[in-house]
């Protein structure tokens, strides 16, 4: 029995078109599950300096550390003067970022704002 015989009536073809759809399939589902997105934009009420400032995607495998460090790069270069437009970046952050990353966003800010112990 030949290789095309022993697979049944789909042959060899059908069973890399299963594989193909099983692969798709596969990918389908990590990208479905992942919440990702590759471009971020300021929304259009934020006022300042902070609307000139550029939205960078990153991926983080420590947010609470690249969070604290965005902000501090944001105080320092995107001109944060005072508490006002420190409290419009804290709103750039949460709005760009998913729900789920806000406990970070806020423990970052909280750490920024903090006395050092």
């Amino acid at each position: 029995m030949t290789g095309a015989q022993a697979m049944g009536n789909g042959g060899i073809g059908s069973a890399r078109e299963e594989r193909r759809t099983r692969r798709r399939r596969r990918r389908a589902g990590r990208c479905s599950t992942m919440n990702i997105s590759f471009s971020a934009r300021l929304p259009g009420d934020v006022r300042g300096d902070l609307r000139e400032s550029i939205c960078a995607v990153k991926y983080s495998v420590d947010p609470f550390a690249d969070f604290r460090k965005s902000i501090l790069e944001m105080i320092r270069d995107g001109g944060v003067r005072d508490w006002e437009e420190m409290e419009e970046l804290v709103y750039c952050y949460v709005v760009l970022n998913p729900s789920d990353l806000h406990c970070f966003i806020a423990e970052a800010f909280l750490s920024v704002c903090s006395p050092a112990r």
